[in-house]
């Protein structure tokens, strides 16, 4: 058993709890100062304001101003900041965190570098402080909200060391949450990162098809289509990045449930039906999008590495049409053809 402390009360960083708490973990949830009405809630109800569950008995809620009362005493602390928090988590939290304290994160997504490099958060943790700080993450094909209701989940902790991912694997897995564990922290963080920007390109293909039925029916010839584009082009991205090949199981896997069960299908399927990207925007008004992040910065860094001729337009047809969907002004015009390859054994 254990005392494991979160910092960041959204889905995720309060899913993930759900098989530790089941295990007979003590857990204490501290909100960002973006979380103080999920943290009321949850002290009122038992239930999450935005995951919508009825949330396990025993943990204890906290909010920002109380955080330092909330680790103390800490075994592990979680990360569940999204994207958009990191800098935050770097300025305000790691200067906190006790050397002795190992953090684990559920932020999926990379950084680019200036030499069009793409380098995993845990590796952006560690680079911005002199402490030893053990940073593992988690990553795999798994929602929030099917987590919280034990709907069976397969995923991968990634850190330096093997023992500790171990330790952590031990506090976390239960029958519905079956956790691998890799040393190959870059290459895991690579393949579940690139399923947010991609997990866009395919929900296009949903939004066009309710674009041309009238009417919300899905046709799937396309979705297939922009899905086998996806993987291609992922798995060159994972080479960039140095990663293992086996990690694309994890970014496929991924990619699959996020096209099917997570948020980045909205504001594909509003791209596909035709809308501007900063409309889009104003209809999902206060949805969180990694996929804007990951796909924004992986782009940057492709189009950096073609600049350099370290790489070729050619190879990532999805990924850049994404980025001036994102990123251009332009309306949607999936480049079918480039997709195109020609085989010969």
């Amino acid at each position: 058993m254990a005392v494991i402390t979160v910092i960041g009360s959204g889905m995720m960083g309060s899913a993930i709890i759900f098989p530790a708490a089941d295990n007979g973990n003590t857990i204490r949830i501290v909100g960002t100062p973006l979380d103080r009405a999920i943290i009321d809630h949850a002290r009122a109800t038992g239930e999450h304001l935005t995951l919508k569950r009825k949330m396990p008995e025993g943990i204890t809620y906290y909010q920002y101003e109380e955080f330092e009362t909330a680790l103390d005493g800490a075994d592990l602390l979680v990360s569940g900041v999204s994207s958009f928090g990191v800098d935050w988590f770097i300025s305000e939290i790691i200067p906190k965190i006790p050397e002795s304290l190992p953090v684990l994160s559920v932020t999926k997504g990379m950084v680019n570098t200036e030499n069009g490099g793409l380098i995993s958060y845990p590796e952006v943790y560690e680079a911005s402080t002199d402490k030893k700080i053990s940073f593992m993450a988690v990553g795999g094909p798994c929602t929030s909200y099917e987590l919280a209701d034990h709907d069976p989940s397969e995923v991968t902790f990634c850190g330096r060391n093997i023992e500790q991912l171990k330790w952590a694997r031990s506090l976390f897995e239960a029958d519905y949450y079956h956790v691998s564990v890799s040393t190959d922290v870059r290459g895991v963080e690579c393949a579940v990162a690139m399923k947010n920007a991609y997990a866009l390109g395919v929900a296009l293909a949903i939004g066009m098809s309710y674009e041309r039925e009238g009417r919300e029916f899905e046709h799937y010839n396309s979705q297939a289509a922009i899905f086998g584009q996806a993987c291609r082009e992922m798995t060159r991205l994972l080479d960039v990045c140095g990663g293992h090949p086996s990690n694309l199981a994890l970014g496929i896997g991924d990619l699959y449930v996020t096209v099917y069960g997570g948020r980045t299908r909205k504001i594909g399927i509003l791209l596909g039906q035709g809308m501007e990207f900063d409309k889009a925007l104003e209809v999902l008004n206060g949805v969180t999008l990694e996929s804007i992040v990951i796909s924004t910065r992986t782009a940057k860094a492709i189009r950096q590495q073609i600049e350099d001729g370290r790489a070729k337009a050619e190879h990532y047809p999805l990924l850049l049409h994404i980025d001036e969907l994102v990123n251009g002004g332009k309306k949607v015009n999936v480049p079918w053809k480039a997709f195109e390859t020609e085989f010969e054994l």
